[in-house]
């Protein structure tokens, strides 16, 4: 689509725009000048001995409506965009629209935002009010890739337990949210060795967490499990701060077996959440932040009005 970005295309779209006005113009020009050929209003073409051709004009209302339709346009290409890059003399765009609903939005809702920014999330998850905004907010921003149940699926986390990569607690919630996060596990096919070491790395990876594995295969993979163990620990339990997931677990994000192990050792993974800094509103993320903490909490919190 590189060749479509350029400001040749404006021009193009702009020159048929107004060609398409210009054209308009014409035929309703020519249509009002044209003569009747003869005495009796027909053109004189005459088919099938008696089917004559009659040459009426168009109604004044019609060609009205045609004039009216025509001068609208060219009243709004000079107002607003669309004559290619012609942003209009109102300068109106979508998106500014849409910065100026939201700022309005956001005008309206300081003060119901103001009395929760000290508010801790222990605190918010208790307050009714704050939790069914924090279920809308998520419902609107969230819930695309994580479900409207917050228990993810295969590529998205479950975000409903207390098992998170890279930190742990409201006030990381907070940071992924705002900042995004990208985890990233490199292609390791060359560091373990080769197709059948990789096959025997996957099996004492499933051995790990007791799925079923080959026994056979898991023991000659377990030394070469030492090229994982950078990232993941000696014994496979994960490190939070490097994002590295605990091998031990029975449910993995991206799936599971044989197959999938295989194909993440020899592919890589990456994986995106994208960041809501610009999105979303400081105050927003922290109401946000706390109805995710609550999510992965045992204890009862405040259920929203």
């Amino acid at each position: 689509m590189s060749d479509f970005i350029n400001a040749g295309w404006a021009l193009w779209v702009a020159g048929i725009t107004v060609g398409g006005l210009i054209f308009c113009v014409f035929v309703l020009a020519v249509a009002s000048k044209r003569k009747v050929m003869a005495n009796d209003n027909t053109t004189g073409h005459t088919w099938d001995e008696d089917l004559r051709e009659l040459n009426n004009p168009l109604p004044r209302w019609w060609m009205g409506l045609f004039i009216l339709t025509i001068v609208f346009a060219a009243a709004y290409l000079t107002f607003y965009p669309g004559l290619g890059t012609h942003a209009g003399t109102f300068k109106w765009s979508s998106v500014g629209q849409l910065e100026s609903e939201q700022a309005k939005a956001n005008e309206a809702m300081a003060p119901v935002y103001a009395k929760f920014t000290a508010m801790k999330a222990e605190d918010l998850a208790k307050d009714g009010q704050a939790m069914g905004i924090g279920e809308r907010l998520f419902a609107n921003n969230c819930a695309q890739c994580h479900g409207s149940d917050a228990r993810g699926s295969k590529g998205f986390p479950n975000l409903t337990d207390a098992d998170w990569l890279g930190g742990t607690g409201a006030d990381y919630i907070k940071k992924t949210v705002t900042e995004g996060r990208q985890g990233m596990m490199p292609p390791m096919a060359a560091a373990v060795g080769s197709g059948d070491d990789v096959k025997n790395v996957a099996n004492y990876v499933l051995s790990l967490s007791g799925s079923a594995h080959s026994s056979v295969a898991a023991q000659l993979g377990q030394g070469k499990f030492a090229a994982c163990a950078a990232c993941h620990g000696p014994d496979g339990k994960g490190n939070p701060v490097l994002g590295a997931p605990n091998l031990t677990d029975k449910v993995w994000l991206h799936g599971w077996g044989e197959g999938q192990i295989v194909s993440i050792i020899n592919q890589g993974k990456t994986n995106v959440m994208p960041a809501f800094g610009k999105r979303l509103t400081p105050e927003q993320i922290h109401v946000l932040s706390a109805y995710v903490w609550s999510l992965s909490q045992k204890t009862t919190v405040a259920a929203a009005p």
